[in-house]
């Protein structure tokens, strides 16, 4: 099996599976503990925290190891919520963030908080100008990722952490993505990371929280990790994680630019290989091994199982599959199809022929898939120089095969009514329309679903 799903969990790092084992021996005790095992114990602790601190770039009793980089962003946000309190209960996110900050976000509206997201262009980057403008003097706090884990976007961290600290809020970065290929830039306050991101032992997240920062734990306090994550520490695989993230760093240079020319070629040669195909992300300002691209007329779900068969491990964006309905949020903010998205994340190591392969395979997948989902004619009636095209019942992406289908029976400033009561439906036919170079006139009420109206150019 050749796994390209790095962002969702890369392969544990050799130096990672050594200090693991080297630890169970020497940081078994309680590090809180004088005795002699504890001291040993407490020595492995904070050699870690030195060691993971330099490579974020902050001091050491400014981090603190979390059981997970989920549980680090959940701390991060209700700390500082709570700790500035008195300034407002405004909070600021990115349409594009991971679920871990949405729910935090979703949680905090849920309690009578006010929450922002700020849009995205079609690259999935936020607008520098239009997220400083979001800022207020209730803000308490800004969060935004370092880049995105769905399509590899890099944000502009720095740009937008320079008007936080002119407004006076702190920023948290969620650097899960991002941190195993080197320090966040800018005048963060907050920072959130997780271990199985860069190759250490699940189970182990960063939370970092500069000095200055207004913060006070919600919940129980734990006289462990300074109050901020209750509960044993997990040494062993703490002391796996600091080593696999000092050594992913020395290996971070070359190993970028050799993934970044293997996603360049998948990016270059795939809407070649593929018709129909739109490749999704910003072009340059993007992470090493991410690249994603959505096909039109396929079933995610049915591609991932189909790649799977030819022994590619590989993940979608999109949750328009048969189990869950509902797009990617991500997709969704950038206004790009949804449907048939493959991301392919390369993990440190990928050789250039298992890339070259899985571009030889690719063509026939998504062609079967396609077939598998072309048989039947759509239920259309003809109009003057209009079509109604009756897809109710029918889920993403049978509305658009059946509209790609017809589009042609109208003249050129001709329209297509197409009615559908899928939600995916909302993104997917305006993406097929920019694909295309057709225009989407709007949606319109509809006695069941809604009526989206696409006028013909070519």
């Amino acid at each position: 099996m050749v796994y390209f799903d790095a962002a969702s969990g890369a392969p544990l790092h050799p130096v990672a599976r050594q200090a693991f084992l080297a630890s169970l021996d020497e940081g078994w005790a309680d590090p809180a503990r004088l005795y002699k095992e504890g001291r040993r114990a407490r020595l492995l602790l904070d050699a870690a925290r030195e060691a993971a601190a330099e490579a974020v770039g902050c001091r050491a009793d400014e981090l603190t190891f979390t059981a997970s980089g989920t549980r680090a962003v959940h701390s991060g946000i209700a700390g500082v919520l709570a700790g500035r309190r008195r300034v407002g209960d405004h909070l600021i996110v990115s349409a594009v963030e991971h679920s871990s900050v949405l729910h935090s976000a979703e949680a905090h509206e849920a309690a009578g908080g006010s929450v922002t997201r700020v849009p995205v262009d079609r690259g999935g980057a936020v607008d520098v100008a239009a997220y400083a403008g979001a800022l207020r003097a209730d803000t308490a706090l800004a969060c935004l990722q370092s880049a995105n884990h769905e399509v590899g976007t890099e944000q502009p961290v720095a740009e937008v952490a320079g008007a936080c600290r002119a407004a006076g809020v702190p920023l948290l970065v969620d650097a899960a993505q991002s941190l195993g290929w080197g320090p966040v830039p800018g005048d963060w306050s907050l920072l959130a990371a997780s271990a199985h991101k860069w190759g250490g032992p699940p189970g182990v997240g960063l939370l970092v929280v500069r000095k200055g920062v207004r913060f006070a734990v919600r919940g129980p306090v734990d006289e462990r990790e300074s109050g901020r994550a209750a509960g044993f520490e997990n040494i062993p695989a703490i002391v796996a994680a600091a080593a696999s993230l000092r050594a992913v760093r020395a290996e971070a240079a070359g190993e970028a630019a050799r993934l970044r020319e293997l996603t360049e070629r998948i990016r270059a040669r795939v809407p070649h290989l593929v018709p129909d195909v739109e490749v999704v992300g910003d072009p340059e300002r993007r992470l090493p091994g991410i690249v994603t691209f959505s096909c039109l007329y396929v079933d995610g779900e049915a591609l991932l199982h189909e790649l799977d068969r030819e022994g590619f491990a590989v993940s979608s964006g999109s949750s328009c599959t048969s189990s869950t309905l509902t797009p990617s949020h991500v997709l969704r903010a950038m206004g790009v199809l949804s449907e048939g998205n493959v991301r392919v994340s390369l993990p440190a190591g990928t050789p250039a022929e298992d890339v070259e392969r899985f571009l030889a395979v690719l063509p026939g997948v998504v062609a079967g898939v396609r077939e598998k989902l072309g048989a039947g004619a759509p239920q259309a009636v003809a109009g003057r120089e209009e079509l109604v095209l009756d897809a109710l019942g029918k889920r993403c992406p049978i509305p658009v095969i059946e509209l790609a289908k017809v589009i042609g029976d109208v003249p050129v400033g001709g329209t297509v009514r197409v009615l559908a009561d899928d939600a995916a439906a909302r993104l997917d036919i305006p993406a097929w329309c920019e694909m295309r170079g057709q225009e989407y006139a709007g949606e319109e009420p509809a006695a069941e679903g809604a009526a989206y109206v696409v006028r013909r150019v070519v």
